[in-house]
């Protein structure tokens, strides 16, 4: 067997490698010259300047295995790589402790003018009193988001005795309270207190722009920023225009909307006060090393029979329990994704019944599916691997009950979800043993084929409803491609909803226009893993 190593990864990785395959070394190639070299490689493993296209992908014959040494998968196309039955993992803890040093970093080389003081100490200066900071002791820092690398900035910080509060809607306030923290549930609250913001969420349709000139204006005045979660969740425009007013006092960024093209960033002809790093949160050695004997182990692993540890598009199970239950992974996991997406807020409890055949068979696969769907919708790097471990960690409980109770279906999953927020329930099943459906919302029966993109949209059942429903979505130029509306069993019941699949995503300002109709209310957009 014959690995390729490229973008500069650490020899170290080749060793670990050695004893299940022969391994080269060579620099960043073009899709190009990949494409002829491939069909040689029984697995892959690289970085972030690689590329790895479905045309590289298809080319791999032999591939079983690409290796990201690092967390973000953004360069390798998972769906060529699924659909040609290559296991695609990376090292999703690997760079923890390099990304949430370098976000402190960023954060002191503000507060004491470390970068503009530098300079003209080095143009032969001294302006010391120019150069006055500000201590972060007893300072507010304010963390979005909970995860890996914002719990560990939120440790240095207290250590530094900082106060830190955390908006994280999918944690709880338990969780928070114990690290010595303050949980704020709502970011109208969260803004004004603040004197230092970080973020560390993924970038979402939810997160995209979250700071920007609006949220900016609720801030507290001179307030500085950190970004090294991802490019766009500060709107760079409008930093800039707060930066050059004062109102922010200062900001450090680490990621871009267009990397790498720095020259294309607003932020760099910037009056005020702001440092800009070229993408570093991972660039320690030990950060490389990290994630390169990482994904080496997992690559020596699967290439010597073994299973991968943070395998991204795969569930690593044992196929004994995965047998009986695997028609029912992806309904269970779109479940999970209804569920959350119709409730937000931060998870307490996640309870799964079973019926019918289901109630007879190790439900352990699709408690990881449900998870998987749940979780997907509130981090990155969710998969069947690293799902339980999660949830575990932010405090979720997991309940699974199997029910006698005669069902209309082979086999019935009902999902509860409990929140801060409420409840929500769901229930999934196989029509025709391998016609997936979703057959209840809450207190709707139905019949839904999972989409990739769809609607539902509460209503008073009253004429012309689903007319002015299906205008605002065609003037916002989405295609519907289906659409069931369903009321409630009881006749004299005036509410009903419509579930509706559109081609497109759906942006705010259309489930604004859709929310403002007479007669609708809370209408929710909904993402899912269904292939359209």
């Amino acid at each position: 067997m014959r690995v390729l190593v490229t973008d500069k990864i650490n020899e170290l990785a080749g060793k670990i490698i050695a004893p299940a395959a022969e391994v080269d070394f060579l620099p960043t190639m073009s899709e190009e010259e990949l494409i002829k070299i491939i069909p040689q490689y029984d697995a892959l493993m690289v970085r972030s300047q690689t590329k790895v296209t479905s045309k590289i992908i298809e080319a791999g014959k032999n591939l079983k295995i690409i290796g990201r040494a690092g967390v973000g998968v953004d360069n390798i196309d998972i769906d060529s790589a699924t659909q040609n039955g290559v296991i695609v993992v990376n090292s999703p803890d690997g760079n923890t402790i390099a990304a949430s040093e370098h976000t402190v970093a960023l954060m002191l080389a503000l507060s004491r003018n470390i970068v503009p003081a530098a300079v003209s100490t080095k143009d032969g200066k001294w302006e010391r009193s120019k150069f006055t900071g500000r201590e972060l002791y007893n300072k507010t820092l304010g963390i979005i988001g909970l995860g890996k690398i914002g719990s560990h900035v939120a440790e240095i910080a207290l250590a530094f005795g900082m106060k830190v509060i955390v908006y994280d809607p999918f944690a709880s306030k338990e969780i928070v309270e114990k690290m010595g923290g303050e949980y704020i549930s709502n970011l109208e609250d969260f803004w004004p207190r603040c004197d230092f913001i970080t973020v560390h969420v993924p970038k979402t349709k939810d997160t995209l722009n979250m700071i920007n000139k609006d949220s900016i204006s609720k801030m507290k005045k001179g307030v500085c920023l950190i970004n090294c979660a991802r490019g766009g969740i500060i709107n760079e425009s409008d930093l800039k225009e707060a930066l050059d007013m004062g109102q922010v006092g200062g900001a450090a960024i680490d990621v871009y909307e267009n990397e790498p093209h720095i020259e294309e960033c607003p932020l760099i002809s910037c009056k005020g006060h702001i440092v800009l790093t070229p993408h570093l949160g991972a660039s320690t050695e030990e950060a490389q090393i990290n994630v390169a004997l990482d994904v080496a182990s997992q690559i020596k692993e699967v290439l010597s029979g073994g299973s991968a540890s943070s395998a991204v598009n795969i569930p690593s199970l044992r196929p004994d329990k995965l047998e009986p239950v695997k028609d029912y992974m992806q309904i269970a996991e779109n479940a999970g994704e209804i569920a959350i997406q119709i409730s937000g807020g931060g998870v307490k409890t996640i309870e799964i019944t079973t019926q019918g055949n289901l109630a007879g068979v190790d439900i352990q696969p699709l408690e990881v599916a449900v998870l998987k769907g749940v979780l997907s919708s509130m981090l990155e790097g969710v998969n069947y691997v690293n799902a339980p471990y999660l949830a575990k960690k932010r405090g979720i409980e997991i309940i699974s009950t199997r029910s006698n109770k005669k069902c209309n279906f082979a086999g019935l999953l009902t999902v509860k979800l409990i929140t801060e927020n409420g409840s929500a329930v769901v229930s999934g099943a196989l029509v025709a043993k391998d016609i997936p459906r979703i057959v209840k919302i809450n207190d709707y029966e139905t019949s839904i084929r999972p989409q990739k993109h769809m609607l539902l949209v509460p209503h008073v059942n009253k004429p012309s409803m689903i007319a002015k429903v299906a205008q605002v979505i065609g003037e916002n130029n989405i295609n519907i491609a289906s659409m069931n509306v369903v009321q409630k069993n009881d006749k004299h019941e005036t509410e009903s909803i419509m579930v509706i699949s559109v081609d497109t995503g759906v942006d705010e300002r259309t489930l604004d226009a859709i929310n403002k109709i007479d007669g609708v209310h809370n209408s929710k957009y909904l993402n899912l893993t269904a292939k359209d």
